[in-house]
């Protein structure tokens, strides 16, 4: 949705004034109210149901929160998020005003780099899961985050000289490309070790994302609209964060992710009993 949404948003434009678009949100908010209300029911079983209210709500995340591993997931994500979000604010101007692209040039560049977020994402997960561990991938989408990332920083800097549109947009399809190894593993990963809360642990993974990447917006213009070098160092700071917080929190290499919390300790008692009755 936040790839496709400027495109919606740009034939919006050609038909009313920025107005405009805070009524068709509007329109969409009502239309998702009213299906929800209509059609969304709760799946839970009755058994397992619980009351709601907001204290008890932020209590459930503060605990979740308590979690090395999750909250190793969650940062991850929304900092692989926030390289997207950059991309978003910064492109425009980056392929347009920079590069001199044109306009259908620039939507053509988006649709493709949306192609390859999705096509990766279908990959991901016809091909890649049960047959490579989530952890892995998620690593392999980070670390080649990390150096598309590098890539654009070193171009857009002048390292290489002058260079063209097409090996700034090469750099802009891998970043991209590579999220669709991210950000559904580290949902995944999140959500199968929080099986008793789902739920907010869901909210929590969406609203940090979009918090780090509207944090991470304003960033990519703060050089103004002559460097795309801003765009560059936000990205490689957010990928070599997502890095830091998988590698320090998450620790793959013990094999933590995707295990519910409640199943440690019995975990730890059935290897104690093992423990004693060997001895």
């Amino acid at each position: 949705a936040p790839i496709i949404a400027p495109l919606i948003g740009g034939q919006v434009l050609r038909v009313t004034d920025w107005r405009g678009v805070f009524y068709v949100l509007a329109g969409v908010g009502l239309l998702l109210t009213l299906v929800a209300a209509r059609f969304l029911r709760e799946t839970l079983p009755p058994e397992r149901r619980h009351g709601g209210g907001v204290g008890q709500a932020l209590g459930t995340m503060r605990g979740l929160l308590s979690d090395r591993v999750f909250t190793g997931y969650v940062l991850a994500g929304g900092l692989a998020f926030a390289t997207l979000f950059a991309y978003i604010s910064a492109s425009p101007f980056v392929v347009q005003e920079i590069y001199g692209a044109s306009p259908q040039t620039f939507s053509l560049l988006f649709g493709l780099n949306s192609l390859g977020l999705v096509a990766v994402g279908q990959i991901n997960g016809k091909l890649l899961v049960g047959r490579v561990s989530l952890d892995k991938a998620l690593g392999t989408g980070l670390a080649v985050i990390g150096l598309a990332a590098l890539a654009l920083l070193l171009m857009t800097s002048g390292v290489f000289g002058e260079v063209g549109l097409v090996p700034v947009a090469a750099g802009l399809f891998v970043l991209m490309s590579a999220t669709g190894l991210v950000l559904p593993n580290t949902n995944a990963l999140a959500l199968m070790r929080t099986p008793h809360a789902a739920g907010s642990a869901s909210a929590l993974l969406g609203t940090s994302a979009f918090l780090v990447g509207a944090i991470a917006s304003p960033l990519v213009g703060i050089a103004g609209e002559t460097t795309a070098v801003p765009m560059a160092v936000v990205q490689l700071v957010c990928a070599l964060g997502a890095m830091g917080c998988f590698l320090g929190l998450c620790r793959p290499w013990r094999g933590e992710g995707g295990i519910p919390r409640q199943a440690t300790a019995p975990a730890d008692q059935a290897t104690q009993s093992a423990e004693a009755s060997a001895s």
